[in-house]
């Protein structure tokens, strides 16, 4: 007690004796306040706006960019996603709800270092993931997932192996969003049931994803991380600087904050915390939790079809980079909130001089909105409601695109309803003869497939199905083309059924974990037992051309099933062992969890090197080239990989859809891509990892001078990462629509000038308005007048061009 005496400031015994005047009982837990029927409001009016803005997307690619309504374009969003949107699209993806929470809770727990861990623990993965982003779009362009790759390798038997690892890996990820959306709407929401939370958060995610695609995500993403940077200053501002003088928030600045805090006495025996203080880096409960976080983390990007479907809608460059600036702004959310939201919950308990919150409300990840309620009172209640609806929106939209992506190409077009079952590795899909010349049979004929750009049929297709007004569009004539396309189509109508599935099935899972008791911090730790052994494998699959199918299955599953052995193992010494009655809490505990993620991940590495080297100890030349040719081989004729980077590789069009440039061509122009995306995961895995912390473990306690220091920088590094995610995305974006109207202005300018010419310049403007006319493949049947005046308007000028160009043919 004379200890706590010596370091406890006068406003500290003032705030305590003022917390129990007139007999005021402790407050603990979190009261819900905020009414059912304002809830409800907000999530309508979140709704509705994310519809909007979804329609708006649509609207700019379909009249703008003039992209085909087809299914490569709601999977990719056109491939030309720029540096912002992608930077943007990752920070939403990757701020979970378990993100705002979560961070908050370690924070609560560790002090200082809990919210570091989290941070640098999770940011890591998503600047090593821009290698990589960069890797899939050299040696896979024509690919749309991850899972295609390893198909093409590897073939169906490892195929299906990562296909279930990648389902669990979305199934945790959407477990860990509806937990903690959940969890916050009841504790904030007055009479909302679990039942009706979890069907609320499936309407708002499933509504917008439906409409707009993966597409809608970017500009959605966009609103929501602009809002959520919004509402995390408003937090810091009232925590640090108190502008109004709210009698309920004893801070004000960083000296109150500092004062409340050591004073109050973090558990030595438990946390490991040096002197028992919170502000201090010497935690080794923090330094576990940081460990078990980044190796979690990795399986959780690696084999998450969210982060591959961001790499694979922007451009080579613009996606390396988009990746690492998202890191490094995503990097300020969880460090600066839970600084901010965790180190205040430990100072309001402080000043109140007993806890404010049970055990289990902690892990539960009340920190953030208890601190919410007490020093914003209402506004913090919405704050927190929309942060987490806001993280529930983004990732659930992310997750349900992914899920549907893979269940479209990797499950129905691969193994329930493929457009050629009988087809081999290397042949045309369209004509089924091989692209390349075969070793056993040199004089066969190769495929002589056009592309649809040249393809005159599929130009009067598309005419036909322009000047159709039914509902029902009639069917392509395109012998070449024609069925793929109809397949195509098929294949769209079956995506949106998919979105809506995968929705609504999120409703049961998240009534599964709430039946269970499942906690937020057990299913984060879980993550890494289960998935991490497929990291390893995942990335030689794209980075190595001697990994083999027994390489990456030994590693995936043998690390899988030694990290759940060790976990387990070590679990079962704890008192009550694995019974029913203490297994949550026994398999939960911080030190089977850490044991069980590292083995995963080093048994997964470790086994799938050594029987690589095993199954295939010489490698040639050749069959590096035959390896990656397989991956090249990936692609849809209707939209070939070649012709979306012919601006990137300086290439003339192609005759035949296949026709591409050799794989040294395409590594030699994306080589700067390659050298920015090694070097920033080098040193900031470097900065993150060693530097920074090491740095830290030069002082024991921080002290007030430090302590300053300190969150000035996770305030700093906050506002740089607003200004940056709110500025640069839309600047780019205008920017972008703005040239792209100017350039459609010239074109039809040009188109006009030359059909009014003469026979010469018709001719060579035949081809610019096929092509025009061949993005509209795909357009819906819900044409307005608008729509119908572009028509009309394109029909009469390829009338008059064609009746000019016709004696010359």
């Amino acid at each position: 007690a004379g200890k706590e005496e010596q370091r406890c400031s006068e406003n500290v015994f003032k705030a305590r004796a003022a917390a129990k005047a007139n007999g005021r009982k402790p407050s603990v837990g979190v009261e819900p306040t905020v009414g059912l029927g304002a809830a409800l409001l907000i999530f309508l009016g979140v709704g509705i706006f994310a519809v909007g803005i979804a329609q708006t997307f649509q609207q700019v690619r379909k009249h703008v960019y003039h992209d085909a309504d087809n299914l490569d374009t709601a999977f990719d969003a056109g491939g030309k996603v720029s540096i912002g949107l992608t930077a943007t699209t990752i920070v939403s993806q990757w701020t979970w709800s378990a993100t705002l929470l979560q961070s908050s809770t370690v924070a609560s727990k560790y002090g200082i270092s809990g919210p570091y861990w989290y941070a640098a623990g999770a940011t890591i993965q998503i600047i090593i993931f821009s290698i990589l982003s960069i890797m899939l779009k050299t040696r896979a362009p024509g690919a749309k997932t991850f899972l295609q790759v390893i198909k093409a390798r590897f073939g169906k038997r490892t195929h299906l192996v990562f296909c279930t690892f990648a389902f669990f890996t979305n199934l945790i990820v959407m477990m860990s969003l509806t937990i903690a959306g959940t969890a916050v709407l009841n504790s904030l929401v007055a009479d909302l049931s679990p039942e009706l939370a979890a069907m609320l958060l499936a309407s708002v995610i499933g509504g917008y994803t439906l409409i707009g695609g993966l597409g809608a995500t970017f500009y959605v993403s966009y609103f929501n991380t602009a809002l959520i940077f919004v509402l995390i200053l408003m937090l810091v501002v009232e925590v640090f600087y108190n502008p109004f003088n709210n009698p309920e928030n004893p801070f004000g600045s960083s000296e109150s904050v500092f004062e409340f805090i050591s004073c109050w006495k973090a558990p030595e025996e438990k946390m490991g915390n040096s002197g028992g203080s919170y502000l201090t880096f010497f935690s080794s409960g923090g330094l576990v939790f940081g460990i078990v976080n980044i190796v979690g983390n990795f399986g959780t990007v690696f084999c998450d079809q969210a982060y591959w479907q961001s790499s694979v809608a922007a451009k080579p460059l613009q996606g390396v980079w988009g990746f690492i600036s998202g890191g490094l702004v995503w990097f300020a959310i969880p460090f600066t909130l839970a600084t901010t939201m965790g180190l205040a919950y430990i100072g309001l308990s402080s000043a109140q001089g007993s806890p404010l919150l049970t055990e289990d409300d902690i892990m539960k990840g009340l920190a953030a909105p208890l601190v919410a309620q007490k020093l914003l009172g209402t506004t913090g209640e919405y704050a927190m409601l929309f942060l987490i609806l806001m993280a529930v929106m983004s990732t659930g939209s992310a997750e349900v695109i992914a899920v549907s992506s893979i269940v479209i190409y990797d499950v129905y077009q691969a193994y329930i309803c493929p457009f050629k079952p009988d087809l081999k590795d290397g042949q045309c899909i369209l004509c089924s003869r091989y692209l390349r010349k075969q070793k056993d049979n040199e004089d066969g004929q190769l495929c002589d497939c056009k592309s649809t750009a040249k393809c005159d049929a599929c130009a009067s297709d598309t005419i036909a199905r322009a000047k159709s007004t039914s509902s029902v569009k009639p069917h392509y004539t395109c012998e070449t083309h024609g069925e793929y396309k109809e397949y195509q189509e098929h294949l769209l109508n079956y995506k949106n059924w998919c979105i809506v599935i995968c929705t609504f099935l999120s409703v049961p899972l998240c009534l599964f974990c709430w039946a269970v008791n499942l906690n937020l911090a057990w299913t984060y730790y879980f993550t890494g037992i289960l998935i991490s052994s497929s990291v390893v494998p995942i990335a030689v699959s794209i980075m190595w051309a001697r990994a083999t199918a027994t390489g990456v299955i030994s590693g995936t599953v043998g690390g899988c099933a030694a990290g759940m052995t060790c976990w387990l193992t070590y679990a079962s010494t704890y008192p009550g062992g694995l019974s029913l009655a203490t297994f949550v809490k026994n398999t939960g505990e911080e030190m089977p969890m850490l044991v069980g993620n590292i083995v995963a991940i080093g048994v997964g590495a470790v086994f799938c090197v050594l029987v690589t080297f095993i199954t295939r100890w010489n490698m040639t030349p050749e069959i590096e080239e035959a390896e990656w040719d397989k991956t090249r081989d990936i692609d849809n004729p209707l939209s070939p990989w070649v012709a979306k980077y012919k601006g990137e590789l300086n290439l003339d069009d192609g005759e035949n859809f296949h026709d591409r440039p050799p794989l040294e061509i395409v590594i030699r122009k994306f080589r700067a891509a390659k050298i920015t995306a090694y070097v920033a995961a080098v040193l900031f895995t470097l900065l993150f990892v060693c530097i920074w912390p090491g740095s830290m473990l030069s002082v024991d306690i921080l002290d007030l001078s430090g302590f300053n220091v300190w969150t000035t920088m996770s305030r700093g590094w906050a506002f740089v990462a607003a200004a940056f995610i709110i500025i640069v995305p839309m600047y780019q974006e205008v920017k972008a629509i703005y040239k792209q109207v100017a350039k459609n202005r010239e074109d039809k300018i040009r188109e006009e000038n030359n059909s009014n010419n003469g026979e010469n310049q018709a001719l060579n403007q035949n081809g610019i308005l096929l092509n025009r006319l061949q993005n509209q493949i795909y357009t819906t049947a819900r044409h307005t007048n608008k729509q119908e005046y572009i028509f009309q308007r394109l029909r009469n000028t390829l009338a008059r061009v064609l009746a000019i160009s016709k004696p010359a043919q």
